[in-house]
């Protein structure tokens, strides 16, 4: 005997659970189906973002950070330290705890809200009146019939041809997150997130890190000039970055990993280290969905096939987050799943691509939204820019981490900010103030004219802001 509902959701990632939650709210009875397990076998939902992406990387990036101070700035305020050490096991294991929170946190918000929660793997049956057949594959055999059915399948770590990962010694943002040694040599094959916040947490507890990537700019999707900042800081932390590379054979052996490689200018070379982490990209999450049976229309890449409103080719059928075209961040598979819930129950749901903020949370972190510089001169964009340095900053000075800057791009004749660029410490919170004024279309003296608390971080958005204008206060 089947089970029915209003809407079902494919995934309990950030896009799943949370367009679970919203479409509850508005009255519909709702289930949602995942698969993830926990150490024991239980209930993990989630997604890459709790199990093994956003939520661990940041706790493991906390622990090395704070290593970090006390290795090498608790001196500065005075605070001895003898005998230091760093027990990796441990620093995973608090890791894995603060995961669990977040499991559990979900299967609350579930129970709160009264979405009926299924674990296992779901897959497309076939189309029934007024709606589709979904069976589930878990512990216990389900079959779910859904009027409305929501994909929030994500994606999947993207392995290098002929160097397959194993989770021991060619890791993925999983295995990477799952190392209990500090590994003395280090590789890593990109230079995006997942590669240099996993690079700086090992190199902080004692790796010797080198990350190769590709292509001939460093973080080629950042603003330039905060990308040339940023760089600067992490060759000086000593992080070994190469550009331009070529990567070859990679041989496995019980010991290591061996690269071969070619650098930029042709020369061939070999990195032997004890661990590699592969990051090159993600790619979306279809495996098993059986989409054949419905028809449910897959693009080149394997992405589900939306609109502009995630409405895939087959009615009562949506997919929301790194299952579809856009970018693959938590944050944006979140609007999305409200967006959809709040489509199914007749309301108009919205989301602005334009103003999604990007985070890197290294030291010093990385926060941009809207248009870089360069996107803008490419455009034919007339704009103003104002950059103003955390060296002039009083918080700053006080905290001891000065570097970077917050750089503001404004319209030349409206003054409309089009674009904040951060490179600095808490980019991360910076950045949200600037999200909310470009979702506001303010201009950059709008935040140049609002009072900024004294001393603040904040101040230098402001100072910023100021620049635009050329009449900066404290530089």
């Amino acid at each position: 005997m089947s089970k029915q509902f209003d809407v079902i959701v494919i995934g309990g990632g950030p896009g799943g659970y949370i367009a679970a939650i919203r479409a509850a709210q508005l009255g519909k009875n709702v289930a949602c189906v995942d698969e993830w397990k926990n150490a024991k076998g239980g209930p993990a939902p989630g997604g890459t973002c709790t199990n093994v992406g956003c939520i661990p990387s940041k706790a493991l990036l906390q622990s090395s950070e704070h290593f970090e101070q006390a290795s090498h700035h608790f001196a500065d305020h005075g605070i001895a330290v003898k005998g230091l050490s760093m027990d990796a096991a441990k620093m995973v294991a608090r890791k894995d705890a603060v995961v669990k929170q977040n499991n559990d946190g979900i299967l609350y918000l579930f129970k709160k809200n009264k979405v009926s929660f299924f674990h296992g793997r779901a897959s497309f049956a076939k189309a029934v009146d007024g709606g589709y057949e979904i069976k589930v594959a878990g512990t216990a055999e389900e079959t779910l019939v859904g009027q409305q059915i929501i994909v929030a399948t994500g994606s999947n770590a993207r392995a290098l041809p002929g160097a397959a990962f194993d989770e021991s010694m060619v890791l993925s943002n999983e295995g990477a997150l799952a190392l209990t040694e500090v590994p003395k040599k280090l590789g890593l094959i990109g230079s995006g997130v997942i590669g240099l916040e996993m690079g700086s947490v090992w190199r902080r507890l004692g790796s010797e890190v080198t990350i190769l990537e590709g292509l001939p700019d460093f973080l080629g999707a950042v603003d330039q000039q905060i990308a040339k900042e940023a760089h600067k800081a992490f060759v000086k932390q000593g992080l070994k970055i190469e550009l331009g590379v070529k990567v070859g054979d990679i041989k496995v052996g019980k010991k290591g990993v061996s690269v071969a490689w070619t650098n930029a200018k042709g020369e061939a070379q070999t990195l032997d280290v004890d661990k590699l982490i592969v990051s090159i990209g993600r790619v979306p999450n279809t495996i098993g969905l059986n989409a054949e049976a419905v028809g449910l229309q897959l693009d080149e890449r394997g992405a589900i096939v939306v609109d502009g409103d995630c409405k895939t080719n087959l009615p009562g059928v949506w997919a929301v987050g790194d299952v579809v075209r856009g970018p693959m961040l938590a944050h944006k598979a979140e609007e999305e799943g409200v967006a959809v819930a709040e489509r199914i129950a007749g309301q108009h749901g919205h989301v602005d691509f334009n103003t999604i903020p990007w985070v890197i949370y290294t030291s010093p972190e990385i926060a941009w939204v809207g248009r870089t510089e360069q996107q803008l001169k490419k455009d034919g964009v007339a704009y103003k820019a104002g950059t103003f340095p955390f060296l002039a900053n009083g918080r700053a000075r006080a905290l001891g981490d000065t570097t970077g800057m917050v750089k503001m791009l404004a319209d030349a004749t409206s003054d409309e900010i089009l674009g904040v660029h951060i490179v600095g410490p808490m980019a991360s919170e910076l950045i949200a103030e600037c999200v909310l004024a470009m979702a506001f279309r303010a201009s950059s003296e709008d935040i140049a004219r609002v009072c900024h608390a004294h001393p603040t971080l904040s101040e230098s958005t402001k100072e910023a802001a100021l620049a635009v204008d050329k009449r900066t206060l404290n530089f």
